[in-house]
């Protein structure tokens, strides 16, 4: 893989699994707001979370369709370098929180069919980042983090005009070939690193950060 590659683990709620994250080479450290998620941290804990990042290591809040409150309360108290909005926030939407807040904002965009990717082009203008992430099945209460894939052929070398991360049911056995089929510089992991929901395991994201980084 390229030696410039970017890994973001996401879902975190365990201080030593943040400095462990950080330790194994991974560039970005998810924290989600999201309470019917089973990786949801509060303020409180997000703020805990955030002191045991070492320097260097990407702070992302991940929320759904978060109003400005919900916001506030998180960029008042947790050490944040990141948005990350995860949900069906419109273009108008995330230029709202980069104006607000003056921080980079990774909009996610959920893959299933071409006409999925055709949506990318609507926040090129708009966000600092792209994730693509498999889209939710319909009914599901989560918009993300379902360890799912999508036909990654259907973002075979594409190039955007930001940085854009691959997500969706990615594991320490597929990344490698998911970063080939793609081409993707940066790789998102969550469920692909746990034991149970929500739960991370140190030594599955030692194994997905060697892959990736290889």
């Amino acid at each position: 893989m390229p030696q410039d590659t970017k890994v973001k683990i996401c879902g975190l709620r365990q201080p030593d699994h943040v400095e462990l994250a950080g330790r194994l080479g991974a560039a970005y450290v998810g924290f989600v707001f999201f309470p019917k998620s089973p990786r949801n941290v509060s303020v409180a804990e997000a703020r805990e979370l955030a002191w045991a990042a070492p320097v260097g290591l990407a702070k992302v809040a991940l929320v759904v369709n978060a109003d400005d409150a919900t916001l506030d309360a998180i960029n008042d108290d947790v050490a944040i370098d990141m948005w990350q909005l995860h949900g069906s926030e419109s273009p108008e939407r995330v230029a709202e929180v980069k104006a607000r807040y003056g921080l980079p904002v990774m909009k996610a965009v959920g893959i299933a069919t071409e006409a999925d990717v055709v949506q990318i082009d609507r926040y090129s203008d708009v966000a600092d980042q792209l994730l693509i992430d498999a889209k939710a099945p319909k009914g599901a209460d989560l918009p993300g983090g379902n360890g799912l894939s999508f036909d990654w052929q259907l973002v075979k070398r594409k190039y955007w005009s930001l940085p854009w991360m691959l997500a969706g049911g990615l594991t320490p056995d597929n990344v490698g070939r998911a970063q080939n089929l793609t081409g993707a510089r940066q790789v998102d992991v969550s469920s692909g690193v746990e034991t149970a929901p929500g739960v991370k395991d140190p030594a599955l994201m030692d194994a997905f950060l060697r892959a990736a980084l290889a």
